[in-house]
């Protein structure tokens, strides 16, 4: 790590690692961002991602390009990702027979034969293929990418590959599209993942946005970049961004629903405690547009508005983005906390804006 923050200084280089919140369909938008980044000569050294953020940033890390991941998520038919278990054809009751079966509507069969393909294209099938060039001890930057994932069975957060081993598989051992259909089991949505007993399902369950990764003590070498797919504001009520069909659910799909909205809410809710100030000013919010995470009838026109919402989001947060700034501000010591903002929107009440002091220019 050090030999290549030596680098990055001689050279001038602009490296980055990046963050990329899940969000089903909506990942799209992270795209259009990223597009934005590479054109400004940002290089990522480390990404993460969970659930649809795993997808691109695996993809990422594999070697593909802003360009190459829009022509393959533009050209997608989302409707195929809907592989139904055989129960689910069975007429007004499939999806709760399927549901008690394979706690999941969707075989999610199609997605990993998808995401298994683009990867061996590059070569690339276990994450031994991914190991950094620039050997560390520190597990968080020996491979080019982390992927979350939640382990139902042992109720914990997985960092994968690094924490391959509490499920009992050698981290460099592990497949990587294995890694990332476990990222994306939707609950409910998707059949979760079985590994030697383990039941793994999204890493949203436990961490949708871990921008704090690649943190670690001191004064960093480079940015880290938090891609998070949001409303304008990202500080919107959690209630407000929870869709209203998982509200109130109704009819025959209320048990369904009922359950993708307990998901929601707890999707939402983990990260949201962890948002401090400093996270704000290296989070490019990317707007969703109303698109929910599993809108897998989504047309080319929204995809295409959301990679948009992308680009506008990267390009508006570049514009105010300085690392010196944000070091200045929020890596010598200086004491900053939402407590007071957090407990005034759990309460309903609008908090009081941010302090001008605190944006990424501050310093």
């Amino acid at each position: 790590m050090n030999e290549v923050a030596n680098r990055s200084v001689a050279t001038g280089a602009k490296y980055v690692d990046l963050v990329c919140e899940g969000g089903g369909v909506k990942g799209i938008g992270l795209v259009g961002a990223i597009s934005v980044l590479e054109e400004r000569g940002f290089t990522p050294q480390n990404v993460a991602g969970t659930s649809a953020g795993a997808i691109v940033a695996t993809l990422l890390a594999s070697g593909y390009s802003a360009a190459d991941l829009k022509e393959i998520i533009l050209n997608l038919d989302f409707k195929r990702f809907k592989d139904p278990t055989w129960q689910m054809r069975v007429p007004l009751v499939g999806g709760l027979f399927s549901i008690l079966a394979h706690q999941g509507l969707y075989r999610g069969d199609y997605f990993h034969q998808l995401m298994r393909h683009y990867l061996e294209a590059k070569g690339v099938h276990t994450f031994r293929d991914l190991l950094h060039p620039d050997p560390t001890d520190d597990p968080r930057y020996r491979y080019k990418v982390q992927v979350i994932a939640s382990d139902v069975t042992g109720r914990q957060l997985l960092v994968l590959p690094r924490d391959a081993h509490k499920i009992g598989v050698d981290p460099d051992d592990l497949k990587v599209a294995d890694a990332v259909r476990m990222s994306m089991s939707i609950p409910v949505f998707f059949v979760p993942m079985r590994v030697k007993k383990h039941v793994i399902v999204d890493g949203g369950m436990l961490s949708n946005f871990p921008v704090w990764l690649f943190d670690s003590d001191g004064m960093p070498a480079w940015p880290t970049f938090g891609l998070k797919l949001v409303e304008p504001d990202p500080r919107t009520p959690i209630s407000a961004r929870i869709p209203d069909e998982v509200r109130a659910p109704a009819g025959i799909g209320a048990v369904v629903e009922y359950a993708k909205g307990l998901v929601a809410t707890m999707t939402e809710f983990y990260d949201r405690l962890y948002l401090e100030q400093d996270t704000f000013v290296r989070t490019i919010a990317i707007p969703t547009l109303g698109i929910s995470s599993t809108d897998f009838d989504l047309t080319r026109e929204q995809a295409e508005q959301l990679y948009q919402a992308g680009r506008d989001a990267a390009q508006t947060f570049l514009e105010s983005w300085n690392f010196d700034g944000y070091i200045a501000e929020f890596r010598t010591g200086k004491d900053h906390s939402r407590r007071r903002e957090l407990a005034a929107e759990l309460n309903n009440v609008v908090p009081a804006p941010t302090p001008p002091n605190a944006g990424p220019n501050a310093g």
